[in-house]
């Protein structure tokens, strides 16, 4: 059972039955108790979340380190797809995408959140090497938000986030 379904029926059980324990959540779903209670932290988790797609480890854990510290809830992707999917479980409030991932790349996802109604309001950032002016203008066209170019400045980045989170708020 992915994130999203097992939010929804938590969500659901809940509603019907105020006072169910995570042991009965679990018994109802046939999911272990331990994923009861991962469901119930992740969505009372009011921390703003930050979806990081990048398929260069040391790159992103050190950018989630980095983020994390400043009291962000951050979740990563390391692939096209993979982001996809972490978009629709996790329902981040801002996306850093490198456009060279494997899959389909930055790009494509960008299009792909930007034609699905639920999904296109998100803020992304692209985040990536290729800082050619066609790219830029490319991610941009797309429906980016903004374009960082590797290698970045963190206290930068940090800003941008904030304007485009404050921006999205309005």
């Amino acid at each position: 059972m992915d994130g999203e379904n097992i939010s929804g029926k938590v969500l659901s059980l809940m509603e019907e039955n105020p006072g169910i324990t995570t042991k009965e959540i679990s018994e109802k779903l046939s999911v272990s108790e331990s994923q009861v209670k991962e469901t119930l932290e992740s969505m009372s988790d009011i921390r703003q979340k930050v979806l990081i797609v990048d398929d260069e480890m040391d790159a992103l854990i050190a950018l989630k380190v980095a983020l994390e510290t400043e009291g962000y809830n951050v979740v990563e992707a390391q692939d096209g797809y993979e982001a996809i999917e972490k978009v629709h479980s996790e329902r981040p409030d801002v996306i850093l995408l490198d456009l060279m991932i494997p899959g389909i790349d930055g790009f494509e996802v960008c299009k792909q959140l930007r034609s699905d109604p639920l999904y296109s309001h998100i803020p992304v950032i692209m985040l990536t090497a290729r800082g050619e002016v066609d790219d830029k203008v490319e991610g941009i066209e797309l429906g980016a938000d903004d374009y960082v170019t590797k290698p970045f400045n963190l206290k930068e980045l940090k800003a941008r986030i904030k304007m485009v989170l404050r921006r999205n708020q309005d």
